[in-house]
């Protein structure tokens, strides 16, 4: 992990009218608060995700450019969101949708959006959103937009004190499915 700011200014600040960019390939950014962190990744390739909600299926298409991001509103480890992140990312794993009342939801230490811009948001039940541009996250990192660029990803209104480190993906074994 490289613990040195990224981009075009200090992630410690605001970021202006046009938001701050930071290079991103094929590593992964972590968005580090006091008590809360995304994983943000490149979708890498273009294919289908299914999201799964109580009363249908849908399919939406992924570009490479699109973003991963899970969120991990009360922290936890890092390693937990980069698997989550890369059943996602590489095994196309569907995406499920709980009904606004179930019980299950107050449990899910992490939650996943796939889009070419994604919004945190604090004021959101976990898992519950179909919706993909919507993510649920902390207080601390509500506010925060992500946006898939060609070779990076443009945050705006990033919050005051929270930490951008470049995150290298582990070595996967050769037996990914194709």
């Amino acid at each position: 992990m490289s613990k040195k700011p990224e981009g075009g200014g200090s992630p410690d600040s605001p970021s202006g009218t046009g938001g701050t960019t930071v290079p991103l390939g094929e590593e992964l950014l972590l968005i580090r608060g006091k008590d809360s962190f995304l994983l943000v990744g490149k979708a890498g390739s273009r294919f289908v995700l299914c999201i799964e909600t109580p009363d249908d299926e849908y399919c939406q298409a992924v570009d490479p450019d699109d973003l991963v991001v899970v969120s991990m509103p009360e922290g936890g480890p890092v390693g937990q969101a980069r698997m989550m992140l890369e059943l996602v990312r590489q095994y196309h794993i569907p995406l499920v949708v709980l009904p606004k009342d179930h019980p299950g939801s107050r449990r899910l230490s992490m939650v996943v959006s796939v889009a070419p811009e994604i919004l945190l948001a604090c004021d959101i039940r976990r898992g519950t959103h179909p919706e993909q541009h919507l993510l649920c996250s902390s207080a601390e990192l509500s506010g925060l937009s992500l946006a898939g660029v060609p070779g990076g990803v443009t945050m705006k209104r990033l919050p005051p004190g929270v930490a951008i480190e470049h995150v290298i993906p582990e070595n996967y074994s050769a037996d990914k499915q194709q």
